[in-house]
């Protein structure tokens, strides 16, 4: 939750080293990180070494009230004498998962916003061919394509993805992310992996999962995004 925030275990910090050397290569042009501490301290591994990491509240994990610091065998608990089941419920004083995911589309569009003004700022200086990524370099740098048995990025599109104006990792948190992701699947129409099944999208991600989406924004309609899961809940690092 929000309340407790505690720091990473030695464990933890094992995890993010670990995330670190397999996203080493990738070239990120922003990073966000959610303002707990244990997101923050991820800004130790090499992957964001040469950004500055802006951290950002509507990163936080779901809020769980009363529930917070306790077992999660008595937030279960607290759900069947409710009548209600796990992650639905909401206990006293914390968000509903409307509440999360209108947090994730606040923060989403602000990500829309930004990837556009980025490409604005490329054709303003006339020399969008030298600070792009450009596919090739994507497909090198990106570890868990090859992992997910995915098309390449360069593939049906038209030319549409052989530059990106904007790369972006964000660090948050399981219950968050899942949110995230069903907004993503049920509000946006996000494509899915041709093997991916309705259990992966509820369940949370193992501690450093790594997720990839590739987003092509209409200038007309930004908020509109057509968004395509490469991959999602990646742990092969760990």
């Amino acid at each position: 939750g929000q309340g407790v925030d505690e720091p990473l275990s030695d464990t933890g910090f094992r995890q993010a080293d670990a995330a670190g050397v397999f996203l080493s290569n990738v070239k990120f042009t922003h990073v966000f990180s959610s303002d707990l501490l244990r997101a923050k301290q991820a800004r130790k591994n090499m992957f964001c070494k040469d950004l500055e990491i802006k951290h950002d509240a509507r990163l936080r994990e779901r809020k769980y009230g009363v529930a917070e610091g306790r077992p999660l065998a008595d937030l279960k608990a607290m759900a069947k004498a409710a009548g209600e089941q796990c992650p639905s419920f909401t206990p006293s004083g914390g968000e509903t998962l409307n509440e999360v995911r209108e947090r994730a589309r606040d923060f989403f569009e602000f990500l829309c916003q930004l990837a556009v003004e980025a490409g604005q700022n490329k054709q303003v200086a006339h020399s969008a061919a030298s600070n792009s990524l450009r596919t090739s370099e994507v497909e090198s740098v990106f570890p868990w394509t090859d992992h997910c048995g995915e098309q390449e990025l360069n593939s049906g599109n038209s030319g549409a993805s052989k530059q990106l104006d904007a790369n972006i990792l964000v660090v948050s948190h399981g219950a968050y992310m899942r949110n995230w992701f069903v907004y993503f699947v049920s509000d946006l129409k996000c494509t899915l992996p041709t093997t991916f099944t309705k259990s992966q999208l509820s369940s949370v991600s193992p501690n450093t999962g790594v997720s990839h989406f590739v987003i092509k924004l209409d200038k007309e309609n930004i908020l509109r995004p057509e968004i395509n899961c490469v991959c999602l809940n990646q742990d092969s690092h760990l």
